[in-house]
């Protein structure tokens, strides 16, 4: 009998990947929608759910797999703070990710976003739209390869942009407290401080430590930057502070900044906001009314055929080795068992 794996958050076009990449021959359930505790009876009868960022896989929803007969959790992203791994280790959850996929699809982003800002092409487009083709003062630019790009954190999708940005001809700084020599060959590694001095573009690829680089874009930060540079993060929203950033784009210390991601976006990506029902952050809607000087995507970097390609199958492979091995190497390893205490 085929295995029943539940796959949340699924959009419409992922559906023919799922489908096509099946090699395995899963009795695979493709739901829209996160999960969520609203949705969460559609595990029942599972074996094994497949998750995305943002579902939600707390304790409540772990509690409920267990009893439904779940034993497979898995999540096709690179981070997993959204299951609860001392939840999933008392209910003998099995629990794994997909630890990296293609580095190019970020990395586009952050070019395509870095490059939109600094030719002005979202407040020229959006002018043309409105049948004016006239041109002004804010339709200049530089060209990007007289412009000093600062990266960092140079591992997979850092040094990806980096080479693109390179191949445009522009000088690329890195910062990376463990630069690889294969980064070493293609960026001027330098100190942070001296690296938002020169830069005119900022990206950032860093990972995120709870409790220890939260918000590490801050005023500090900002006010070391060269005045109207840009910034980019395709990375991780916790990364920012939104209030800092809002003031420096106020103040033209920044001239652009495009995000990817934002803090506890659950509550704000993948929904739409008609001012009545339901009302966006008021500082995340102040940064999004400064458009076309800010650009936000809704967490689409991964959103590419290879990106997602390479999820799924890692995701199947992943629950192949753990139903043919009893493990694989993309387990997240979990903390002690609790007792139970009657």
């Amino acid at each position: 009998m085929a295995l029943k794996v539940v796959c949340y958050g699924v959009r419409k076009n992922e559906v023919k990947f799922f489908n096509r990449l099946n090699k395995y021959n899963f009795d695979l359930y493709l739901i829209e929608d996160l999960l969520n505790h609203e949705n969460i009876d559609t595990a029942k009868g599972m074996d094994a759910v497949v998750l995305r960022g943002n579902c939600l896989a707390d304790e409540q929803n772990i509690n409920k797999m267990k009893e439904y007969g779940v034993k497979y959790l898995f999540t096709r992203t690179v981070g997993y703070n959204h299951i609860d791994l001392q939840a999933a280790a008392d209910c003998d959850m099995h629990v794994a990710r997909v630890p990296s996929y293609s580095p190019n699809a970020i990395a586009e982003l952050s070019l395509t976003l870095a490059m939109s800002l600094l030719r002005h092409t979202a407040y020229t487009t959006n002018r043309t739209a409105q049948k004016d083709f006239t041109v002004d003062g804010v339709m200049f630019s530089k060209e990007i390869r007289n412009c000093k790009v600062g990266i960092l954190g140079t591992g997979k999708i850092g040094l990806t942009e980096a080479k693109l940005f390179k191949g445009l001809g522009a000088e690329v700084l890195g910062y990376d407290l463990f630069p690889s020599d294969e980064a070493k060959k293609h960026v001027t590694f330098m100190e942070l401080d001296d690296l938002l001095k020169e830069s005119d573009i900022v990206s950032l690829h860093v990972p995120y430590f709870p409790g220890k680089n939260d918000k590490m874009v801050n005023a500090d930060f900002i006010a070391k930057m060269k005045d109207g540079a840009i910034l980019i993060n395709t990375a991780r929203g916790e990364l920012q502070d939104n209030e800092a950033i809002l003031e420096a784009l106020q103040s033209h210390k920044l001239e652009g900044f495009a995000t990817d991601v934002f803090a506890n976006e659950a509550s704000i990506f993948f929904q739409k906001f008609d001012g009545k029902k339901k009302n966006l952050d008021p500082t995340v809607k102040a940064l999004v009314d400064l458009y076309p000087r800010v650009l936000v995507t809704p967490h689409v970097g991964s959103n590419t055929d290879e990106a997602l390609s390479n999820m799924i199958e890692t995701s199947f492979e992943n629950l192949n080795d753990m139903i043919t091995l009893g493990t694989t190497h993309n387990a997240i390893d979990l903390p002690k068992k609790r007792e139970l205490v009657f």
